[in-house]
């Protein structure tokens, strides 16, 4: 388990996407087995490596999205049934939660969820106040602190939805993780989606042009942008914070995501640094 808090952390991020936690073609459904795997792999790796730190994060799937496209929650909240949609995508989120969080203790991870409704007030559709306090002081403690994409008051919109890469886009000026995680189904970003027969190995800046028009939207309900909005967030990150390094990659295939915990790169690699 993790090391005292005098240990230079080594800080990674993990989202573990809606669609690999949920089957997002039907509504509330979750993949517990999936689930309880990775919850599995984070203790083992957390187990050879006791200098990790990890924030995790994630998606809402077939939770979250679906109340949320029927709201337009994303776009904006000014009408009382608007409101009521809020509120039922901030229910959907936190079953959600529930669920992993369950698997996390399961396992032996000392887990504590910080949700960003409860936290997070935002400007039109960005972060402009978190009280990461409580979230540091878990980090220290040798916790791993949980955050999911959530509904948050907006100080233009009323209410919107932060995906899990938006909140990682704010906390990565603040705690510098060395790594972004994002385990999905698909085995990286693929440059003939749907056909997923070609994958793209390494993104940056200056191949990113070529690359964006290949990408399309999400096989299922997503609300957040699909892979080409994930990428480019990603992209800005990584052009911000030169040493930082994302990886895109598949978690169905068992123990990918310990082995991407332990420093293997797998999938698409998103870097500031120009492919050769």
């Amino acid at each position: 388990m993790p090391s005292s808090p005098s240990t230079t952390p080594n800080i990674i991020f993990i989202k573990l996407g809606g669609s690999l936690i949920t089957d997002k073609t039907q509504p509330r459904t979750p993949r517990l087995d999936v689930i309880a795997r990775m919850a599995q792999e984070i203790r083992a790796a957390l187990d050879a490596n006791s200098n990790l730190r990890i924030v995790l994060g994630h998606g809402s799937g077939s939770f979250g999205h679906i109340p949320a496209k029927h709201y337009g929650t994303r776009q904006g909240v000014n009408s009382p049934e608007g409101w009521r949609g809020f509120a039922e995508v901030w229910h959907e989120a936190a079953a959600l939660n529930h669920i992993v969080m369950d698997a996390l203790h399961q396992v032996g991870l000392p887990a504590v969820s910080f949700p960003p409704s409860g936290a997070v007030t935002a400007f039109r559709g960005s972060v402009t106040h978190w009280n990461l306090s409580p979230l540091r002081a878990a980090l220290e403690a040798g916790l791993l602190p949980v955050v999911c994409g959530d509904v948050v008051f907006d100080e233009i919109l009323g209410g919107t939805i932060l995906s899990t890469e938006d909140l990682f886009s704010y906390l990565a000026g603040k705690l510098n993780p060395q790594r972004i995680l994002l385990a999905g189904l698909d085995a990286g970003v693929w440059a003939d989606y749907p056909h997923c027969e070609q994958l793209i190995p390494k993104i940056d800046p200056q191949n990113w042009a070529m690359i964006a028009p290949a990408l399309s939207g999400s096989a299922a309900t997503d609300v957040t942008g699909g892979m080409a909005g994930k990428v480019d967030l990603m992209l800005k990150l990584v052009a911000q914070f030169p040493g930082l390094e994302v990886f895109i990659f598949s978690g169905e295939r068992p123990g990918n995501l310990q082995a991407a915990l332990l420093g293997e790169a797998l999938g698409t690699n998103i870097t500031a640094i120009p492919a050769k």
